[in-house]
């Protein structure tokens, strides 16, 4: 890596509660000086396309705050993802704060900027709904494969009469060719369905809909082989829905259903995906507002940070 490449601040000499946050106390790149880095920790303030509780929107604040508490060097793989890659924290997608489809413009607008510049995205969101604009911004042509840890699908062809929101961005994305959902595995599924064919569409589709009972049976080491088979050695985003845990872990999100993954299911899934080639990532649905305690932020940061270690040990 290029020894002039921007280092974030050490905690072993400035202390953690110092100077402005930043995700991973990594430096603050402008998007004038996307040259200077390869990945763009990156945060999208949003959540008009939640149903019922919101305050994902605080999310990216809650986890550059609680990101200090990181440490460099991951403790089972070994990874540095700043000794891999030039990191930097490039600031907020744009948004606005009234009109939902006006936002997903400008977030894909933002995100083909980092794409044009080759610089690989690890995002903070926001509700689930801006991982449809950032895979917009990403898309070069070629449709994605997709991991997604989540509770819940998010396949709607609507909800409440809208075709954009948090449970329907996955439908909207291979709709327009930017995931193929022979290479998508969701892990995690659980909790009452609206209907009895909510997942009808997604199976007819290629999808891997891989519920809770049939992760409990299989065991973290086949459906980590799984995950492997279904998106073999393409491209892949990873999308990280914070309520895909267990609520005790993260009660601080819109829709919490109980009976999840652990956090160190998590952990182990992620780390066991290392070298695979992750071009990019998101950790959403963090609503600090449910959650006085901090904890999900912390959660979310962690989750955040395993991501980063993905992108910086993947091919390039």
């Amino acid at each position: 890596m290029n020894e002039q490449a921007p280092a974030p601040i050490n905690s072993l000499s400035v202390p953690r509660y110092a100077e402005i946050a930043s995700f991973m106390r990594a430096p603050i790149v402008r998007l004038e000086a996307l040259d200077a880095i390869d990945i763009a920790l990156c945060g999208v303030p949003f959540d008009l396309g939640v149903g019922f509780r919101p305050g994902a929107r605080f999310g990216p604040a809650a986890l550059r705050e609680a990101s200090r508490m990181l440490r460099r060097i991951n403790a089972t793989t070994g990874v540095n993802p700043f000794e891999l890659a030039r990191v930097g924290d490039a600031g907020d997608a744009p948004t606005h704060p009234f009109d939902l489809l006006v936002s997903f413009d400008l977030i894909t607008s933002y995100f083909s900027q980092l794409s044009a510049a080759g610089v690989r995205p690890v995002v903070a969101g926001g509700d689930h709904g801006i991982t449809l604009p950032i895979l917009r911004g990403l898309h070069a042509g070629h449709p994605l494969g997709l991991v997604q840890i989540d509770a819940h699908a998010d396949i709607f062809d609507e909800f409440l009469g809208s075709r954009y929101n948090h449970a329907t961005p996955f439908r909207r994305a291979i709709e327009e060719g930017l995931l193929d959902p022979r290479r998508c595995i969701q892990i995690g599924l659980r909790g009452g369905k609206a209907t009895p064919t909510d997942w009808q569409w997604g199976l007819e589709q290629g999808i891997r809909m891989l519920d809770y009972d049939e992760y409990e049976s299989l065991g973290r080491a086949a459906v980590v082989d799984e995950i492997r088979r279904v998106i073999g050695d393409g491209p892949t985003y990873i999308s990280f829905d914070i309520d895909g845990l267990d609520p005790v872990y993260a009660p601080g999100t819109g829709s919490p259903e109980p009976g999840g993954i652990t956090m160190r299911d998590a952990q182990v899934i992620l780390r066991a995906l290392t070298g695979v080639n992750i071009i990019a990532a998101d950790v959403v649905e963090v609503a600090p507002p449910l959650d006085p305690s901090g904890t999900t932020a912390i959660t979310g940061a962690n989750i955040m940070y395993e991501l980063l270690c993905l992108v910086a040990s993947a091919p390039r």
